[in-house]
């Protein structure tokens, strides 16, 4: 008897340190789906580390994260009532709003966008790009996101831009190409191509939208606020986590998405620190998740100027504050 009862309760202490949880436990924690944009990645650590380490369980949810991809229509997704809660964007955030969704941000585990501008190593600022009218292969999202910002602050021209296909093969082919990238994507498939590249990450030069936010819909905020609020309090402490000893989040992430190597996603995690895109700006003194009405004003007022966004929408909608953690999850 004692040893199928040590065999119990060995069993659950995994379980428990996985942070699944048991059926008798599930019933009685809130169910929440929860959408990525894209595959599991370091980027999405803090979710995936908050499963792992039980933090969502602490806070009373069941948490099932469904991994985005080129495919899934996240917003569509959450408007729809497949997804709970959504990772978005601001720039799209306000787009759904004014397309009259009912989407509303309610935190940013990122501060800053870790979308770069990348170019060979003699190139040394996003001015010298400009000067000698180099290529810039950029995705077509990027039109209505990061490129009318370098059209308005740089003075760029859409002559110089060229399809980008998501392969690094032509800037490693050649020396006069300058593309878009994902600071821990695509510098790291340069680098093992044999190229130290120079990365200009946009956001550090004034691009203002924040990353890898919380979206959720007006009626789940109305309907059941004290789940919306538990769920921003338990992904900041997941990111608090990770950040500290990312290994039961990283196990997750490469279940999901058995494609990302460890190697891939230690570059990741580096490039998220070097650039303190979590724990940066704002959050380093009030907390990682936080979000301002200044710093949506500015993402508004540049959408408006780059004609993304009508100028006569009312803000307010797109986005909370009242879901911000009471206590800050401090870095």
């Amino acid at each position: 008897m004692a040893t199928k009862l040590l065999k119990i309760f060995g069993i659950a202490g995994v379980v428990a340190g996985l942070g699944i949880s048991s059926p008798a436990l599930a019933s009685e924690l809130d169910k929440v789906v929860f959408g990525t944009n894209w595959y599991a990645q370091a980027e999405h650590g803090g979710f995936y580390q908050a499963v792992a380490a039980g933090i969502y369980e602490e806070h009373g949810l069941d948490v099932e994260i469904k991994m985005g991809g080129p495919q899934v229509n996240g917003t569509q997704l959450l408007v729809s009532g497949r997804y709970d809660l959504l990772m978005g964007y601001p720039i799209g955030n306000i787009n759904a709003v004014a397309k009259g969704l009912p989407v509303v941000t309610v935190a940013a585990a990122m501060q800053g966008d870790p979308q770069a501008i990348i170019a060979h190593p003699n190139i040394k600022s996003i001015e010298e790009i400009k000067e000698k009218e180099l290529p810039v292969y950029v995705a077509a999202f990027a039109h209505s996101t990061f490129w009318p910002w370098l059209k308005s602050e740089y003075g760029f021209t859409d002559e110089v831009v060229h399809a980008y296909t998501f392969s690094v093969a032509p800037f490693l082919n050649n020396e006069r190409i300058v593309q878009q990238g994902y600071l821990s994507s695509e510098p790291f498939a340069m680098r093992k191509g044999g190229v130290e590249p120079s990365v200009f990450l946009l956001s550090d030069y004034g691009y203002p939208p924040y990353a890898t936010t919380i979206e959720t819909t007006h009626g789940l905020v109305e309907e059941n606020p004290d789940l919306v609020r538990r769920f921003v309090q338990a992904s900041m402490e997941g990111w608090k986590s990770y950040l500290e000893n990312p290994g039961p989040g990283n196990r997750l992430i490469q279940e999901a998405n058995p494609e990302m190597t460890d190697e891939q996603i230690a570059y990741g995690i580096e490039k998220m620190k070097e650039y303190e895109l979590v724990t940066g700006g704002d959050a380093a003194t009030l907390g990682i998740g936080v979000m301002t009405d200044e710093r949506w004003q500015k993402i508004y007022d540049f959408m408006v100027e780059a004609e993304l966004a009508p100028d006569d929408m009312d803000l307010s909608k797109a986005y909370t504050l009242e879901f911000l953690p009471d206590e800050p999850v401090l870095p």
